[in-house]
């Protein structure tokens, strides 16, 4: 099986200092990372390729140097799974139909996003929406969440959610 663990919005060290422990947790026994933007620094990239191979996009606060280093839209193959991860954000249409939109000339199963900060997982004509919300900023929502994409035979993508450690 694997595994892959799906993040954004890490604001690392506006929004917090560390990664949260379950985070780092998830990523310990994971086979691949992917980042849906607004990393801050390349030290949360350095981190989290500390514990598994990572790639994503850059987000709308992210500097040059992670713009450079990935891009702003990428399609992961992962056997006959398809996902594509945009971070989301525009100027002139909500970030889940940005998302969607980006990717409408694509064949892709999950569209991974993240820019509202909002835990997303829904079905729009057979493609899969997906924002594992933020793990280090949950603006209004009741906890902090990644999300857990698990590939075997058939795959399962769910939410992980958590309160703040003490």
């Amino acid at each position: 099986m694997k595994k892959i663990v799906i993040v954004s919005d890490t604001h690392i060290p506006f929004r917090a200092k560390k990664l949260p422990q379950q985070l780092v947790d998830a990523c310990q026994e994971a086979d691949f990372i992917i980042h849906a933007g607004d990393w801050q620094t390349m030290d949360v990239y350095h981190e989290l390729a500390a514990y598994a191979e990572i790639d994503g996009v850059t987000g709308n606060v992210d500097p040059w140097d992670i713009l450079e280093k990935f891009g702003r839209k990428k399609i992961f193959t992962f056997g006959d799974l398809k996902v594509g991860v945009v971070h989301g954000d525009s100027d002139r249409k909500p970030t889940e139909q940005q998302a969607y939109d980006t990717f409408s000339d694509d064949d892709v199963d999950i569209i991974v996003f993240g820019h509202s900060h909002t835990p997303v997982i829904r079905e729009v004509d057979g493609v899969t929406l997906f924002n594992p919300g933020s793990p280090t900023d949950k603006r209004r929502q009741q906890q902090y969440s990644f999300g857990l994409l698990e590939i075997d035979d058939s795959w399962e993508l769910k939410h992980v959610f958590f309160d703040k450690e003490n």
